[in-house]
């Protein structure tokens, strides 16, 4: 398997992970993105403690404003970070 098969795949149980804890297995409620937040991208993102940041999070990520988090939505999120991530480190270089 590859390294982004790997990563792809990793993607695909963290979010089976958190979503299966309550409701539908297929998204995200606000708790449920919360703990996923704190738990996987807390050293990325600061303010995953801060109900307020986390509403907005969710509101943002909510496109279609179904009250929850589905894959593609949560995809989303793994992209914006990823991109603020390159560009990051590549200033730093």
């Amino acid at each position: 398997m590859s390294d982004i098969q790997k990563a792809m795949a990793l993607l695909i149980t963290t979010f089976t992970k958190y979503a299966s804890k309550e409701g539908d297995k297929n998204t995200l409620n606000k708790d449920e993105l919360k703990e996923l937040l704190q738990n996987e991208f807390g050293d990325l993102l600061c303010k995953a403690n801060d109900q307020t940041a986390v509403d907005r999070i969710f509101k943002d990520l909510d496109t279609n404003q179904s009250n929850s988090v589905d894959f593609s939505e949560f995809v989303n999120l793994v992209s914006c970070l990823t991109q603020m991530c390159h560009e990051h480190f590549i200033g730093k270089k």
